[in-house]
């Protein structure tokens, strides 16, 4: 068993388990797509398995999501208690930022955001200064990802969830922009530019992992990193909003030809598209100190790391040869870090970190369309 794994396993998460589930939903999801037909609407089953489903309706082409924000929710608590700290609006902004983050990736913008909130007991709302700070940083969110907030659902679950808990998870309806077809893969090839957009420390992923280490450190949150900061408190730094970017992308001639949210499986996800085609990266952004610690105290090398959390990584955009400096001017434009990491090759499905001299082969990642049915239904 390798380092990332066993270190996931023993804190109850299993991505080879987790992943032979989600093939097994596609392939069911599948089998329901002609019903689409009788509402006036076609499945675009090319997106199965994609960060998000597209559709056509009307005439329209639209995307829809159901995603989580995992047990991040849980260190929002500990860290109010244990650091007097209150972080839940950012949370908050994270399950919507990870909501709206896969939404873009198939070249749709988000237009409503719906909320689900469940607790296990109502006595969770009790406590209005995180409640307080949830609403507002969800809100907070809708507002810079440019979509409304269209309602939710706030079940209490006893016995489900527990009693101290809130679990964050949510919808999104995008729209494909007139004109633009839902960036799917299709049109990556061989010398095509890879830019890496970075990331702002843990984002959504990688949770479980952190409250395992927190767990066994003398200091637990309270451990000081090299900047000073709490170990707790850089943990729930909020992700960065990626809409913004994606809609300025949208409007660049040529388009994106991929785009990939760098979350569980980091930068494997680079190959999510089941295209036979190497990624090489010659360059890497700088990695926030928080991941850099987690890394050093799970005791992972390199490439356990990079295909565990994003190590710096936040997003990636594949496009036309040249187009590359662009992509990063839009980023650095809302002030994101970005720069032109590698290119697309000929060659197997694998990813190359030639900074780390470390490589992913296709079967490393399980994930992929209705081609290779794998992902996300």
């Amino acid at each position: 068993m390798t380092g990332s794994s066993a270190n996931y396993r023993a804190a109850g998460v299993d991505y080879q388990t987790l992943d032979a589930g989600k093939r097994a939903a596609v392939a069911r999801a599948l089998a329901t797509s002609p019903l689409m037909g009788a509402r006036g609407g076609r499945a675009l089953d090319a997106s199965r398995g994609a960060p998000a489903f597209v559709f056509e309706l009307d005439g329209r082409l639209l995307a829809f999501v159901v995603e989580g924000l995992g047990t991040k929710s849980i260190i929002a608590r500990q860290v109010y208690e244990q650091l007097g700290i209150n972080r839940f609006a950012d949370v908050a902004y994270d399950a919507v930022a990870a909501i709206v983050g896969d939404i873009c990736c198939v070249g749709a913008l988000p237009v409503v955001v719906g909320a689900y909130f469940a607790t296990g007991s109502s006595e969770w709302y009790r406590r209005r200064e995180p409640a307080e700070a949830l609403l507002a940083g969800w809100q907070r969110a809708c507002e810079d990802a440019g979509c409304t907030w269209g309602g939710g659902e706030s079940p209490s679950l006893s016995g489900l969830v527990a009693e101290a808990e809130i679990e964050l998870a949510g919808s999104a309806l995008g729209m494909i922009p007139d004109g633009v077809d839902p960036v799917l893969g299709q049109g990556l090839a061989p010398g095509d530019e890879i830019v890496l957009i970075a990331s702002s420390g843990l984002h959504a992923n990688g949770a479980s992992l952190a409250r395992a280490i927190a767990d066994r450190l003398p200091e637990g949150y309270a451990t000081p990193l090299p900047s000073g900061r709490a170990f707790g408190d850089v943990l729930l730094d909020p992700a960065l909003m990626y809409p913004p970017l994606v809609e300025r992308l949208l409007a660049l001639d040529p388009l994106p030809t991929y785009l990939s949210h760098i979350t569980g499986h980091g930068l494997l996800k680079l190959m999510r598209a089941p295209r036979e085609l190497t990624y090489r990266v010659r360059e890497l952004p700088p990695r926030p100190e928080v991941l850099t610690f987690m890394a050093g105290e799970a005791g992972m090398d390199a490439r356990e790391a990079h295909s565990t959390f994003n190590m710096g990584s936040g997003f990636a955009v594949c496009c036309a040869p040249g187009c590359g400096p662009a992509v990063v001017a839009a980023a650095r434009g809302l002030g994101m870090n970005a720069l032109v990491a590698g290119s697309v090759e000929e060659g197997p499905r694998q990813v190359i970190l030639e900074p780390l001299d470390v490589r992913y082969e296709g079967g490393e990642l399980e994930l992929g369309s209705s081609t290779d049915p794998a992902g996300g239904a």
